[in-house]
């Protein structure tokens, strides 16, 4: 039985969406975590929540459970009951995708000792005037990729002494998913345009409703 997320890849006018949509949406996530022209670590978060949106879009949202247990660490949102993780970098070198965020150095390596993937992933990779890409990598793929290579090949720890942020997937292994024949993909040029942006000017709106 195929996935249902590859039906995204499957359907033509839904991928020209994506890749005329999603970087106006995902430079309005930019400017909506922006506080003195820098961007807060709340844009993945925002950049989480218009994905799970476009789920919602493609499948409705009676078959989109985002509702999420947050001891599913790796879960972000249900598709047809089936879990799904959500992950962004911006960049072009592929490191810095994080399985865990946390600053607790043992849970970190208990982590790293136990990690096991279950779920299928979306990736979103945005370069900034050039092109990055979506893509849909299957449980599958991450299984057998951790199981042929190194366990320390796949994950990376933080290093020790420093204030660590997380585990994350190495770059070596996030190209290895990435380039992999089942993973799907549309390639997106990344372009900023001319946003007239006011994050306060909802909310005075609201404060004027009567």
């Amino acid at each position: 039985m195929p996935n249902r997320l590859e039906e995204i890849f499957e359907d033509e006018i839904l991928t020209n969406k994506i890749k005329t949509r999603l970087p106006y949406l995902f430079q309005l996530a930019e400017l909506e975590s922006s506080r003195a022209g820098k961007i807060g670590m709340q844009v993945g978060s925002v950049r989480e929540t218009i994905i799970v949106a476009l789920l919602v879009h493609k499948f409705n949202e009676a078959n989109v459970e985002t509702e999420i247990s947050i001891t599913e660490a790796e879960v972000e949102v249900k598709l047809f009951g089936m879990p799904v993780s959500i992950k962004t970098i911006t960049g072009t070198n592929f490191s810095g995708v994080k399985l865990i965020w946390t600053v607790d150095a043992q849970k970190a390596i208990e982590f790293s000792e136990n990690y096991y993937p279950s779920c299928d992933m979306l990736f979103v990779q945005i370069n900034w005037g050039g092109n990055g890409g979506f893509y849909y990598i299957p449980l599958a793929v991450q299984r057998e990729l951790l199981d042929n290579i190194e366990r320390r090949n796949y994950i990376k720890l933080p290093k020790a002494g420093t204030n660590p942020r997380g585990v994350e997937i190495t770059k070596e292994a996030m190209l290895g998913l990435i380039e992999n024949g089942r993973t799907k993909k549309i390639i997106i040029n990344w372009q900023k345009v001319d946003i007239e942006f006011n994050p306060y000017k909802r909310w005075v709106e609201l404060w004027s409703e009567e």
